[in-house]
């Protein structure tokens, strides 16, 4: 049994108490026939809205499907290069604490939880797997500031679209991060678009639109659905804890070992 089949059957474990949450009263997977919930402006919301109604999203992807069939993605060749030696080796960033971008923290078997502060004109995004880490997106207006300084998660602004759906612009990337979960590469001149579409009380329509010059040789588009998992709170993850990424990847790099699973 290969290493990317182990995965895939443990990740599938990890998930099962989120998507029964997700999917109780055997509903499977239709919609939720609750109202989609909105705030006093008629405006939809992401976030749980009381103590009862608590719960983390989920990515309904497999975990080895990529967020974009890789025969659509418009590669220059140094990219389509760099994607391929990723995919034989698999040392993503993720699974070794670090931060990761635009589509990437939505495709843990954990979930994010999005928490807005109307007072703050921002929403955070908490990523419960992997690095822990929260992303900042400012939906007061402002643009993006001019002499960035490339990091990890990029610089978000946000705005809201027909009451229904959040986009978001995000700048500013560091190299080092992937897109996704299979080694998609970008350069510091990427700019993606993500549309956060609330179509039913338990389910989010997401799509991420990567525009990079440097790595791609036109704009291209991704996405997957996200299902709500009533109940999970954020909880404690320490991800350096039996992390064995630093004795892999100074291994034998032709024969990384694949006996231990992790899951990120």
């Amino acid at each position: 049994m290969s290493y990317r089949t182990i995965l895939t059957i443990a990740a599938a474990i990890l998930l099962v108490p989120a998507l029964a949450s997700a999917q109780r009263g055997g509903r499977g997977n239709a919609p939720d026939p609750r109202p989609i919930p909105r705030n006093d402006d008629g405006r939809v919301t992401l976030g749980g809205e009381t103590v009862e109604t608590k719960g983390l999203w989920t990515g309904r992807i497999g975990i080895t499907t990529p967020i974009a069939p890789p025969e659509t993605v418009p590669f220059q060749p140094w990219a389509r290069a760099l994607w391929e030696e990723r995919e034989e080796h698999e040392l993503e960033p993720h699974a070794r604490c670090k931060p990761s971008a635009g589509a990437r923290p939505f495709l843990t078997p954990y979930g994010v939880e999005f928490v807005e502060l109307p007072e703050l004109q921002r929403i955070y995004v908490f990523d419960v797997g992997g690095p822990h880490t929260w992303r900042t997106i400012y939906m007061d207006g402002r643009t993006h500031p001019e002499d960035l300084e490339p990091s990890y998660l990029g610089h978000s602004i946000g705005w809201w679209e027909n009451d229904d759906t959040l986009v978001v612009e995000t700048v500013g990337y560091d190299e080092g991060t992937w897109i996704g979960r299979r080694g998609l590469p970008h350069t510091e001149q990427a700019r993606t678009l993500e549309r956060f579409t609330r179509v039913a009380y338990d389910a989010i329509d997401y799509t991420i639109t990567i525009h990079d010059p440097a790595a791609y040789t036109d704009s291209w588009t991704g996405g997957f659905p996200l299902r709500w998992g009533e109940g999970p709170e954020l909880f404690e993850y320490i991800c350096q804890q039996g992390n064995q990424a630093f004795e892999l990847m100074l291994g034998d790099y032709d024969a990384v070992d694949r006996t231990t699973v992790i899951i990120p």
